[in-house]
Protein backbone atom coordinates (compact mmCIF):
# COMPACT_ATOMS: atom_id res chain seq x y z
CA UNK A 1 0.00 0.00 0.00
CA UNK A 2 1.26 3.28 -0.78
CA UNK A 3 2.15 5.48 1.82
CA UNK A 4 -0.83 7.93 1.62
CA UNK A 5 -3.15 5.01 1.97
CA UNK A 6 -1.35 3.69 4.78
CA UNK A 7 -1.81 6.65 6.42
CA UNK A 8 -4.98 7.41 6.05
CA UNK A 9 -6.28 3.87 6.75
CA UNK A 10 -4.25 4.37 10.25
CA UNK A 11 -6.42 7.58 11.01
CA UNK A 12 -10.02 5.37 10.19
CA UNK A 13 -8.43 2.18 12.41
CA UNK A 14 -7.77 4.94 15.38
CA UNK A 15 -11.34 6.99 14.76
CA UNK A 16 -13.02 3.51 14.56
CA UNK A 17 -10.80 2.94 18.12
CA UNK A 18 -11.67 5.85 19.34
CA UNK A 19 -15.56 4.85 18.94
CA UNK A 20 -15.23 1.82 20.27
CA UNK A 21 -13.98 3.17 23.13
CA UNK A 22 -16.18 1.07 26.17
CA UNK A 23 -18.36 -0.03 23.25
CA UNK A 24 -16.89 -3.57 23.12
CA UNK A 25 -18.18 -5.95 24.77
CA UNK A 26 -16.71 -7.93 27.65
CA UNK A 27 -14.58 -10.63 27.35
CA UNK A 28 -12.79 -13.36 29.81
CA UNK A 29 -9.72 -12.69 28.90
CA UNK A 30 -9.66 -8.84 28.98
CA UNK A 31 -10.90 -8.24 32.73
CA UNK A 32 -10.08 -5.19 32.43
CA UNK A 33 -11.07 -3.99 29.03
CA UNK A 34 -10.46 -4.33 25.72
CA UNK A 35 -8.06 -2.35 23.77
CA UNK A 36 -10.59 -0.85 20.99
CA UNK A 37 -7.64 0.04 18.79
CA UNK A 38 -6.17 -3.09 18.70
CA UNK A 39 -9.52 -4.76 18.31
CA UNK A 40 -10.06 -2.82 14.87
CA UNK A 41 -6.35 -3.57 13.39
CA UNK A 42 -6.65 -7.18 14.21
CA UNK A 43 -10.10 -7.47 12.70
CA UNK A 44 -8.86 -5.65 9.58
CA UNK A 45 -5.83 -8.29 9.47
CA UNK A 46 -8.14 -11.47 10.05
CA UNK A 47 -10.20 -10.57 7.30
CA UNK A 48 -7.77 -8.97 4.72
CA UNK A 49 -5.00 -11.90 5.93
CA UNK A 50 -2.27 -9.56 6.35
CA UNK A 51 -1.92 -5.97 8.43
CA UNK A 52 -3.38 -3.43 7.22
CA UNK A 53 -0.13 -1.90 5.49
CA UNK A 54 -0.22 -4.93 3.30
CA UNK A 55 -3.03 -4.51 1.68
CA UNK A 56 -3.14 -3.53 -2.00
CA UNK A 57 -4.39 -0.38 -2.75
CA UNK A 58 -6.88 -1.79 -4.79
CA UNK A 59 -8.47 -2.56 -1.95
CA UNK A 60 -8.37 0.48 -0.32
CA UNK A 61 -12.27 0.81 -0.40
CA UNK A 62 -13.09 -2.30 0.28
CA UNK A 63 -10.84 -2.21 3.66
CA UNK A 64 -12.26 1.79 4.77
CA UNK A 65 -16.31 -0.16 4.39
CA UNK A 66 -14.58 -3.11 6.32
CA UNK A 67 -13.89 -0.47 9.39
CA UNK A 68 -16.99 0.96 9.22
CA UNK A 69 -19.37 -2.01 9.40
CA UNK A 70 -16.85 -3.22 12.56
CA UNK A 71 -17.94 0.35 13.60
CA UNK A 72 -22.04 -0.74 13.89
CA UNK A 73 -21.11 -4.44 14.82
CA UNK A 74 -17.84 -4.69 16.34
CA UNK A 75 -18.15 -8.44 17.30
Amino acid sequence: MNEENHHRLWVLIQEAGDYLQNRLPEHPNHPNGRNSYAHVAICVRNNFNTSYKNIPDEKFDEVVNYIEKLKNNPN
